[in-house]
């Protein structure tokens, strides 16, 4: 079984900071990518930021300049530090995985994904 689990999520006034976490936990073999996705009320998730197991950083333009992400790979674990926080990134915020499970291979990755942590920015 594999778990993300996520932490850090709040209330901020507009132009605070906040910082989530997310651990990967269980029976993994590798991970591959890791990354962020928002889901405000009436509107699909989308992505916000993503990293490869290199290093490679990609954004949402809405955050650039503003959300930092990093992973610390030997705890299979994501960040994403938040700056400059808008009433507009208020949103219940999901980690994603990308990964091999032990015993499962390495023909395809398996992607999972976290409970959702709760990111709410007053004006």
């Amino acid at each position: 079984q594999v778990q993300l689990v996520e932490s850090g999520g709040g209330l901020v006034q507009a132009g605070g900071s906040l910082r989530l976490s997310c651990a990967a936990s269980g029976t993994i073999f590798s991970i591959n990518a890791m990354g962020w996705y928002r889901q405000a009320p009436g509107k699909q998730r989308e992505l916000v930021a993503a990293i490869t197991s290199g290093g490679r950083t990609n954004y949402t333009e809405s955050v650039k300049g503003r959300f930092t992400i990093s992973r610390d790979n030997a705890k299979n674990t994501v960040y994403l530090q938040m700056n400059s926080l808008k009433p507009e990134d208020t949103a219940v915020y999901y980690c994603n995985a990308d990964l091999y499970p032990l015993g499962k291979g390495l023909a395809q990755t398996y992607e999972y994904w976290g409970q959702g942590t709760q990111v709410t920015v007053s004006s």
